[in-house]
């Protein structure tokens, strides 16, 4: 005896068939949400980091003013990315999951190396290690974003680079650069071709 076929109603089959359309566009995707403006803000923050640090003695000091810095830049960043999604469930589905998911091993190597370099007085490295860390994140999370992001990342590798092999003074023109000088530049072209 044959079973009778099941009936699929229209309506049915139109919602499972955008509902595999969604999926795959969110999984195909680029995650355009990276702040552009957040990275200008993120940048200046920095770049006054720099002027107040640059002339301090104490590397202890100077320690505690660039993590307070990484504190703001990070709050900054978070803020403006919840605002240009203006959906915030959308930064951990699909490419906003994979950006993040990217982003964030590069940038805890970089605190467990912050760590190890502070209990060892090794602030000399500090400088490269962040600005190297940070190109490696922002490079693997362009992967899943738009094309800027990764050069972004890569010029912040090389900065990061020139930073380990330069004196001290140097380096701290290497942070001026990096966090401050390319988080502008690059944070204006995002801005400016893919919104805020």
């Amino acid at each position: 005896m044959k079973t009778p076929l099941k009936v699929v109603s229209i309506n049915d089959r139109a919602v499972r068939d955008l509902r595999y359309i969604r999926e795959t566009m969110e999984r195909a995707g680029s995650f355009t949400a990276v702040p552009g403006w957040g990275g200008v803000l993120m940048g200046a923050t920095a770049l006054v980091t720099a002027v107040i640090t640059y002339s301090i003695e104490s590397r202890q000091a100077w320690f505690v003013a660039w993590m307070a810095e990484a504190v703001v830049a990070a709050a900054l960043g978070v803020l403006a990315m919840l605002r240009k999604t203006r959906i915030p469930a959308t930064l951990f589905q699909g490419p906003g999951r994979k950006f993040a998911m990217s982003l964030f091993p590069a940038l805890a190597g970089g605190a467990v190396l912050t760590g190890v370099l502070y209990h060892q007085n090794l602030f000399a490295l500090m400088p490269g290690v962040w600005l190297l860390l940070y190109g490696v994140a922002i490079m693997s999370g362009g992967t899943y974003s738009v094309k800027i992001v990764p050069l972004m990342g890569a010029v912040f590798m090389a900065v990061g680079t020139v930073a380990l092999l330069v004196p001290w003074a140097w380096a701290q023109w290497c942070m001026a650069a990096g966090f401050g000088g390319l988080q502008i530049i690059f944070g204006a072209i995002i801005a400016r071709r893919h919104g805020g």
